[in-house]
């Protein structure tokens, strides 16, 4: 019965990673992130969340941490500080991570979003021609950043930091 649960949360948490991915991919070679991604990470986190054992208080102040990220990211959108996608996105991210993780998740998010800038800015300034449509739009200087590289990479960073992630990594072994 232990084993069951454990798979069961190791399970439930791979949900973390791979949409993760799936949404840089996704704005890497579109510029968007489909509102599907958002919300299945973000309901993807209470089952989770159950299954690594986290109290119902725990659980709620997650839930709160995660509605405070999203109405600040919704400032920096109207800001046009980012796009909608990824405000809706580091909000869901954020339940995973908790307030435990957020100090790992915006120091990686930044530094990755950093590096992304450089290289973008290298790229772009080197007047590379394409025929790829994703490409072109990545290496036009009149596009912007796709952010969700930076946010996965941050999410990613901070999951050790995250009592329902640390759950769902705990119980793998190779």
């Amino acid at each position: 019965m232990v084993v069951a649960a454990s798979m069961i949360t190791s399970l439930l948490c791979l949900a973390f990673p791979l949409l993760l991915i799936y949404a840089a991919w996704h704005d890497v070679s579109t510029m968007t992130i489909p509102n599907w991604v958002s919300i299945a990470l973000a309901a993807a986190f209470l089952p989770a969340a159950m299954a690594a054992g986290l109290t119902l208080e725990e659980i709620g102040w997650h839930l709160v941490f995660g509605a405070a990220v999203l109405i600040a990211c919704a400032v920096l959108f109207y800001l046009n500080v980012f796009g909608g996608g990824d405000a809706k996105v580091i909000a869901a991210a954020s339940l995973w991570t908790g307030l435990a993780g957020s100090a790992p998740f915006v120091m990686g998010m930044a530094i990755a979003g950093g590096a992304l800038a450089a290289v973008l800015i290298v790229l772009r300034r080197m007047k590379i021609q394409t025929t790829k449509a994703w490409a072109a739009r990545l290496l036009s200087p009149e596009e912007g950043a796709p952010y969700a590289v930076a946010i996965a990479v941050g999410a990613l960073l901070a999951a050790p930091a995250s009592p329902v992630l640390a759950a769902g990594l705990g119980t793998l072994s190779l």
